[in-house]
């Protein structure tokens, strides 16, 4: 019979111990977990870091003032104007730097046909190189 007091006995202890750390987890704001499964509550339990990261930026006084912007654009407007007087503007569509590369590339091609020996008359040649420059 002393055997099986021990066990009732090791039961209210295992029991009584259960009930403190349920309390001690109520008053302290514990999270219980008494499998001992990995769960995400410290991470979650940490202060978010939002606010203190935004502080180190300065505030943008563009977002309040629509004048201030708009000032920036017309700037921005008049810069270009002058550059394109000067004649350093940005090129008109389809005469950047890529399409003269696109069109030297095509009239080379016109003038001198591969694997022909003979060369082409010339009526032809301006004809072939009409439509080539008329499709880019």
């Amino acid at each position: 019979m002393s055997s099986g007091g021990g066990s009732l006995k090791s039961m209210l202890a295992a029991a009584a111990i259960r009930g403190v750390t349920e309390a001690r987890a109520r008053i302290f704001g514990h999270v219980l977990n008494p499998t001992g499964q990995r769960s995400p509550h410290k991470i979650l339990r940490k202060k978010l870091i939002g606010e203190k990261v935004a502080q180190w930026y300065p505030h943008d006084i563009k977002k309040d003032d629509p004048l201030v912007m708009a000032r920036q654009e017309q700037e921005r407007l008049s810069k270009l104007e002058m550059l394109k007087r000067r004649g350093k503007g940005p090129p008109k569509k389809g005469q950047g730097k890529r399409a003269v590369k696109r069109n030297n590339q095509a009239s080379h091609e016109l003038f001198h046909q591969v694997g022909s020996s003979q060369p082409m008359p010339s009526s032809l040649i301006l004809l072939k190189f009409a439509t080539a420059f008329i499709d880019c």
